[in-house]
């Protein structure tokens, strides 16, 4: 049993609140139990200097954290000039597992950003920006869609993402900070509805890990990014209802 109550397999209970701002085309406020970030979809009528003329279009990300939202305030990096290694990283895996399931030709010669702001972090903050950007990424394609602005849907598949680790040589699903912080090993998993990997992030962090476990690993990661997937599709046909 671990701290929160939840089984060893048992994902952290999820929380996707659609439209939580007026002013973006799509957004949501996403929930992994403590963990909570803003994700805004902005679309813009304009590409990247290398993409003008194509017929594509581009979809990217930006990723940031609230000083308040850890332990200890955090400086603000926009005081230090640049963003840091690990925002840098993080950002290009969210673009990266965004564009992954979208038909940029079928998008035209359009930009969509997603803005994933770190309200709390307690683990596991790329991994709900993810889940939480395709939500609200979804949302601003169906503006385009209602404003007759596509001639078919970009999107191909959801895609979400999952952590999972070794704590003290048992493997567990959606780390929190703390079971983060003592994990022997690490893992970020990005899969698509249909099962498709897009990024497999795995460190031996304090030890070495077996074939075994990192199979065992990543079937925690494929069951919870499955329940993942199904809770959007969930969210996405409620909005759409409302």
């Amino acid at each position: 049993m671990r701290q929160d109550k939840r089984q060893p397999g048992d994902a952290r209970q999820v929380a996707i609140t659609p439209g939580y701002l007026l002013t973006a085309e799509g957004s949501v406020l996403i929930e992994f139990g403590n963990t909570r970030v803003l994700c805004a979809a902005t679309v813009e009528d304009s590409v990247p200097n290398w993409l003008r003329g194509s017929g594509r279009g581009w979809v990217t990300a930006e990723y940031s954290m609230l000083p308040r939202s850890t332990a200890t305030r955090t400086p603000r990096e926009v005081n230090k000039g640049k963003p840091s290694g690990r925002t840098q990283e993080i950002q290009r895996l969210i673009g990266r597992s965004l564009r992954a399931i979208m038909d940029l030709e079928a998008l035209g010669e359009r930009s969509i950003v997603v803005d994933c702001d770190v309200i709390q972090a307690d683990g596991g903050t790329r991994t709900a920006a993810i889940t939480g950007g395709f939500v609200a990424l979804a949302l601003a394609v169906r503006q385009l869609a209602l404003y007759k602005a596509l001639t078919r849907n970009p999107i191909r598949d959801h895609v979400a993402a999952i952590s999972a680790g070794v704590v003290n040589g048992v493997p567990m699903l959606d780390l929190c900070y703390e079971e983060d912080s003592a994990a022997d090993v690490d893992m970020n998993l990005v899969m698509t509805g249909g099962g498709e990997l897009v990024e497999v992030q795995a460190t031996g962090e304090k030890s070495t890990f077996s074939d075994a476990q990192l199979a065992e690993l990543m079937a925690l990661c494929r069951k919870g990014i499955e329940g993942l997937v199904s809770f959007q599709k969930e969210v996405l046909a409620h909005f759409q209802n409302q």
